[in-house]
């Protein structure tokens, strides 16, 4: 099992929460759902580089992290509940990533090739 971090742009990542987030430190990354294995954790090991966020992952998600196949979703906590402000601004701390893979779409038929099928469509009603 070898575990190669990348490392990502921390706006990229978590886009409008970046602001609102506390900094990440060990938190588990699940596939798809949070209730699978967990694939890794992310944190922001790189000390002084504030804006970066690495995930320490396997090496065939991590392939496919860097090449762009999944989308996040998030899980998290507010970080501190005495705060009255309106919970769009208030503070939070991630709890858990979910990487979601892409769906591939499907190719699209020329148009004489999507003209032929609708014409043989008709002819078969």
């Amino acid at each position: 099992m070898a575990n190669n971090p990348v490392t990502m742009a921390r706006r990229h990542v978590l886009g409008d929460l970046n602001y609102r987030c506390e900094p990440v430190q060990n938190v588990p990354v699940f596939l798809d759902d949070t209730d699978g294995e967990t694939l890794g954790f992310v944190d922001e090991s790189l000390g002084k580089y504030a804006d970066a966020i690495t995930f320490h992952l396997e090496d065939d998600p991590c392939k496919k992290l860097a090449t762009g196949q999944f989308t996040y979703s998030f899980e998290y906590d507010y970080a501190d509940d005495t705060d009255t402000a309106s919970p769009s601004k208030r503070r939070i701390k991630l709890s858990s990533i979910t990487l979601i893979s892409r769906k591939g779409y499907e190719k699209p038929l020329p148009r004489r090739a999507a003209a032929a099928n609708g014409k043989a469509a008709e002819a078969a009603s």
